[in-house]
């Protein structure tokens, strides 16, 4: 199949195909004698996984070192059970993140009850005195 049928299949774009192959996460496809990506059912099977993993918020890493072990016939899942049990962590450590800003969020919220003007509004004045947090050093999320 040609790279527009594959993402069609996907459900995704032909860049995001053109992405993955570049970042090695889908193999390259061979080329037919007039150059054109010619892909099997093998890259289709492989797109969808990589798709999975990352509506799972896995990140390019992860996704790289699950189809490392995936690719290594013989051994058992215990890599892979790692990997997740550390993405679970990951999760639990944004959720963490997410909650915090919640609570910063509500308490701006709650400086400014009225219709004020807004050189009185108490969220702006908030936002303007507050300091923001350094991020963690090592923040395990594709998100900015």
């Amino acid at each position: 199949m040609k790279i527009g049928e594959l993402a069609q299949a996907a459900q995704c774009t032909v860049e995001t195909v053109r992405y993955y192959e570049k970042e090695g996460l889908l193999p390259a496809a061979s080329r037919t004698g007039s150059n054109y990506r010619s892909y099997g059912p093998e890259h289709a099977e492989r797109l969808r996984f990589i798709r999975n993993c990352r509506a799972l918020d896995m990140t390019h890493g992860e996704i790289r070192a699950l189809l490392v072990l995936a690719d290594t016939p013989g051994t058992d899942c215990g890599g892979i059970n790692h990997l997740i049990d550390d993405h679970i962590g990951h999760v639990d450590a944004r959720i963490q993140e997410l909650l915090h800003l919640k609570t910063q969020l509500a308490e701006l919220r709650q400086r400014c009850i009225g219709e004020n003007a807004l050189d009185e509004c108490g969220i702006l004045h908030g936002i303007s005195e507050m300091t923001a947090e350094p991020k963690p050093a090592h923040r395990h999320t594709h998100l900015c």
